[in-house]
């Protein structure tokens, strides 16, 4: 089939009753579990993954900020999910360096999973009874695995 008629064939298919259909909207999400629970948190938000970094101890901090890291000469605070959650902390070693108004901060997470696409329709708000404290929504992951909460960076860093 030449380009041309290739071309032709998925306008047709795009076409419904002779109405363009809209192109589905998507945001991407990292995932990453803490203490069995799925979070993701806006890709444009994430600036790199890291682990076995140091970590410096901080006097006089919340108590869910586990420290500092020295980023090649950058210095950035480190919230510990757990701790955050009021879940027992753990020993792991993999940091999500963020970037939230300009600000570099790391998330120290149990896994990180996967990098995915969710339809913008599809993140619905989490219902008011049950509410995770910094939580902004939640969708069903595509693939049928779970559900994901979606993680709200300045929910996370207001106390």
């Amino acid at each position: 089939m030449s380009d041309e008629n290739m071309l032709f064939a998925t306008e047709q298919e795009q076409m419904e009753d002779g109405k363009q259909i809209d192109e589905i909207a998507t945001r991407k999400f990292l995932t990453f579990q803490t203490d069995n629970l799925l979070f993701g948190i806006a890709a444009e938000n994430v600036v790199e993954i890291i682990t076995s970094h140091t970590i410096t101890r901080v006097p006089m901090v919340p108590s869910y900020v586990r420290g500092i890291i020295n980023l090649r000469g950058q210095t950035i605070p480190l919230i510990d999910m757990r701790l955050r959650l009021n879940i027992e902390p753990t020993d792991t070693d993999c940091i999500v360096v963020l970037n939230i108004d300009e600000m570099q901060i790391g998330i120290l997470v149990d896994t990180v999973c996967q990098i995915i696409d969710i339809p913008e329709q599809s993140i619905r708000a989490v219902p008011e009874h049950n509410a995770q404290k910094y939580v902004s929504g939640m969708s069903s992951m595509p693939d049928g695995s779970g559900t994901m909460l979606v993680l709200d960076c300045h929910l996370l860093l207001s106390d």
